[in-house]
């Protein structure tokens, strides 16, 4: 078994997913996917990641609710969690950080800035 960083990533974009998956698995990292909250929160049931993240505005589940469902549970209540999102606003910020969020990046992201983010929050 790889002792790679597994990451889950959560954003309805079939694109984004791929960009993703892209950038985080070709610098080793082990990198599943869940197309919203949702969908994030059935499989983190049954399994564990090291880092989660996660897309804003998703249909289903957003995700400032699955961050607050996580942080409201005992199994992923410490998971870094980085919020991925086309907003930038203080206040989305804010409720993001209020919820349990780790950190806050601006899509389009630069994919080296991303794996620097990752490394830094992951215990």
């Amino acid at each position: 078994m790889s002792n790679a960083l597994r990451i889950l990533t959560v954003d309805d974009s079939a694109s984004m997913r791929a960009l993703l998956l892209h950038a985080l698995s070709s610098r080793g990292f082990d990198v599943v996917q869940a197309d919203d909250g949702q969908a994030a929160l059935q499989w983190l049931v049954t399994n564990d990641v090291d880092v989660i993240i996660t897309d804003i505005n998703m249909p289903r589940l957003d995700g400032f609710g699955l961050i607050e469902r996580l942080r409201s549970g005992e199994r992923h209540c410490d998971r870094p969690i980085l919020v991925l999102s086309t907003e930038s606003s203080d206040e989305k910020k804010a409720r993001a950080r209020a919820a349990g969020a780790t950190g806050w990046i601006v899509k389009p992201f630069d994919a080296d800035k991303l794996v620097a983010a990752v490394r830094r929050v992951a215990h």
